[in-house]
């Protein structure tokens, strides 16, 4: 029998006051009034707060308490299990998106685009429909077994976003412990050097763009054709908005926010870039700064959306490859184009100096030039060559 009574628990002064079996009164000056249970786990002493008379009656504490100390006799944590029963059970796939909500705004736009759909390609498979309270090493060895030394730096980076929801999870008290990234080592192997991400030789391109503009359009398609014309980044294309592409000048104004290097940048753009735009038009509804390249529901395309076609497809190559195959093109087949004016077609970042040896006017120029020749090469190399080896004398 409790020493404490109902009346007691409100009229007590400051202090401690023992119920007995190791639950406490613990009253301030203040006047707050809390629950604590005194247990001892593996001969070690430990005070667990059950919390304040408001959230728990008298009757209340005494069963929580019992609970607990039964826990404890089993050499169980009892604040680990009394945490745990106040969690609200979450899926991973529900944590990613409640981690990815919380965070996103401070990242980069592509990626927060790859830390979702990497983890929905990667992780779901395997994690999605697991609570985050009961995964372990084990099951994210699992998710990422399949592609640990087969993708090595997409690998990385899955891991490293698992662990950022699994600490998402244990502060919004849906996990009672951290990301098991000690254990976790143990299970997975030594990883090989990764490699450049595989490019698509330049002389298959223009086959490569004319099959693919024989398919039914789709947004991905077009998207895809564009990324190849304008040897644009993925993110870059699927953030394009219209208030961005000025059709009479044939320019594309990106702004800084979805450049890689944060400055914005303006791409010239050629015939099959403005063809290609004028087909996007076409789809285009309502008259607002909408995406050009839009989703179903009207917001970016995701950047699997745009990987899946060459998957598809059984290429392999991936869509980034195309700014090395548009390298290697001007490399080989336009060397009268200075190497900083086709690094500056990549939006590589080339020092003032250059650009001012050039003067910005002519330097943008010679990049309408390389993108123009880029653009003639695309839609017909075998009928181009000989004019590029010419214009290399």
């Amino acid at each position: 029998m409790g020493k404490l009574n109902a009346l007691s628990v409100t009229r007590l002064g400051a202090g401690r006051h023992a119920d007995g079996d190791g639950l406490y009164l613990f009253v301030k000056p203040t006047g707050a009034r809390s629950w604590v249970l005194r247990v001892q786990v593996d001969k070690r002493r430990r005070d667990v707060g059950l919390g304040s008379t408001a959230k728990l009656t008298l009757a209340e504490a005494r069963e929580e308490a019992t609970k607990l100390r039964k826990h404890a006799l089993n050499r169980r944590d009892p604040v680990v299990e009394r945490d745990r029963r106040q969690f609200t059970p979450k899926t991973f796939r529900e944590a990613t998106v409640a981690a990815h909500a919380a965070k996103s705004e401070g990242w980069a736009i592509k990626t927060a685009d790859s830390f979702l759909s990497s983890l929905e390609e990667h992780a779901y498979p395997i994690l999605g429909d697991l609570l985050v309270e009961h995964i372990d090493a084990s099951d994210i060895a699992r998710a990422l077994k399949p592609i640990w030394t087969a993708k090595p730096a997409m690998a990385s980076k899955v891991r490293q976003r698992i662990g950022i929801v699994l600490a998402y999870s244990k502060a919004s008290k849906w996990r009672t412990d951290e990301a098991p990234d000690r254990s976790l080592s143990q299970l997975l192997s030594r990883q090989g050097a990764s490699g450049a991400m595989a490019a698509m030789p330049y002389t298959d391109v223009p086959r490569f763009m004319a099959d693919l503009s024989a398919k039914a359009e789709t947004m991905g398609r077009l998207g895809l054709l564009f990324l190849v014309a304008t040897a644009a980044r993925s993110g870059e294309v699927r953030q394009a908005k219209w208030s961005q592409i000025d059709l009479e000048g044939c320019v594309w104004n990106r702004p800084a926010s979805i450049m890689k290097a944060g400055k914005p940048h303006t791409v010239t753009l050629n015939a099959p870039a403005l063809d290609i735009l004028r087909r996007a038009k076409a789809h285009r509804v309502g008259t607002g700064d909408s995406f050009v390249f839009p989703a179903r529901a009207g917001g970016p395309l995701s950047d699997m959306t745009i990987s899946k076609i060459m998957r598809a497809d059984k290429l392999p190559y991936v869509p980034h490859g195309f700014r090395s195959s548009f390298r290697d093109w001007a490399a080989e087949l336009m060397p009268n184009i200075p190497d900083p004016v086709a690094e500056a077609a990549l939006a590589h970042a080339i020092p003032d100096k250059v650009v001012s040896a050039y003067k910005r006017t002519a330097f943008l120029e010679m990049r309408r030039q390389l993108l123009d020749a880029w653009g003639v090469y695309l839609e017909g190399a075998s009928n181009v060559l000989p004019l590029f080896k010419a214009s290399a004398q």
